[in-house]
């Protein structure tokens, strides 16, 4: 198999791209690259054999123009117009005084075509961020499945995912409020996305069970509903309880269901609790002479140095995983 180079954004520059690694690559709907093509003369520069055309780095920066500029609001036939030389570069709306001065190249490498800096990321993180810049929903979904499908949940998360969620947490802290109707879009398509690839919900089995909880006055449910779709798709029974569950709330719920483990994530260091962590794993049910108690996950940012023996804090989703597989296998 021959192997082909690629420039500094993992495009082959022989073979070139389909049109759908291209649109995952953008962030746009297949059919948004074909109709580029078709309507404004946007498609591949150099012609190959065979049904499927290919799209080479070159061909690429076009689009990622195009897609820099209709994100400003520009008509598409005025922007492919613009790319294609046709148009100055000075018939783009004048910007406000205050951000007139001239900004330096994008580079694409660590940015998303729209301000948001990813680092060194897979190239569908960047994809995904510019649906998500664009609030554009049907490509949003689209993206977040066939990563999902392609890498699996865990890989999906780890790597495209999260690292997405975080550049764009980083642009709403460092932008005042400007960008948090994007963070809660992604949020949102994420969840979906995630309901979508698990499987039905596992059987309780006695014993086997683990109970996902938020602490009191946490609502950043998403790294447990990524952690509770995982644990489902590997047959182990969760029960959900989402975000700021009561004390009194969840200790019924403990009580309940006598699980084999309890995950209690806390973002944030005021709403991480470790005594309310110790007294949920002190819980005990059974009969007597056989009682058992519950292993009690920290998962969270909120519990960095708040731990102490007993308490496991696993580092990510993959380790809360095995953990978890680990927990439930030997209490069977």
């Amino acid at each position: 198999m021959a192997v082909h180079e690629r420039d500094d954004e993992g495009v082959p520059t022989g073979a070139g791209l389909t049109t759908g690694e291209v649109a995952r690559r953008l962030g746009v709907a297949p059919t948004t690259v074909r109709t580029w093509d078709r309507r404004y003369g946007l498609g591949p520069a150099a012609h190959t054999g065979g049904r499927h055309r290919r799209w080479t780095a070159g061909d690429m920066a076009r689009l990622e123009r195009m897609c820099a500029l209709t994100a400003t609001g520009i008509a598409p036939a005025e922007a492919a117009r613009m790319v294609r030389g046709d148009a100055p570069l000075e018939a783009v709306p004048a910007r406000p005084a205050a951000d007139a001065a001239p900004r330096p190249a994008v580079r694409a490498r660590s940015r998303a075509g729209s301000g948001l800096r990813l680092g060194d990321v897979r190239q569908e993180c960047k994809g995904i961020a510019r649906a998500a810049l664009r609030l554009d929903a049907a490509a949003l979904d689209e993206l977040l499945e066939a990563t999902i499908d392609e890498h699996g949940l865990v890989t999906a998360w780890t790597e495209v995912i999260m690292p997405t969620l975080q550049a764009v947490g980083r642009k709403w802290e460092s932008s005042g409020e400007k960008y948090v109707e994007v963070e809660h879009f992604l949020s949102w398509h994420v969840s979906g996305a995630l309901r979508r690839s698990t499987p039905s919900a596992v059987a309780d089995r006695p014993g086997a069970t683990t109970v996902l909880a938020c602490v009191p006055g946490e609502n950043h449910t998403l790294p447990l509903e990524v952690l509770a779709a995982a644990l489902a798709e590997r047959g182990l029974p969760v029960r959900m309880f989402g975000g700021a569950l009561p004390v009194e709330s969840l200790v019924t719920a403990v009580r309940r269901t006598g699980p084999a483990a309890v995950g209690l994530w806390a973002q944030s260091r005021t709403t991480a609790s470790r005594p309310l962590a110790q007294h949920v794993a002190a819980m005990e049910w059974g009969v007597r002479g056989a009682r058992r108690k519950p292993v009690v996950l920290t998962i969270g940012p909120g519990w960095a140095g708040r731990t102490s023996a007993g308490l496991p804090r696993p580092a990510g989703l993959a380790e809360a995983v095995t953990l978890l597989e680990s927990v439930v296998s030997r209490k069977r």
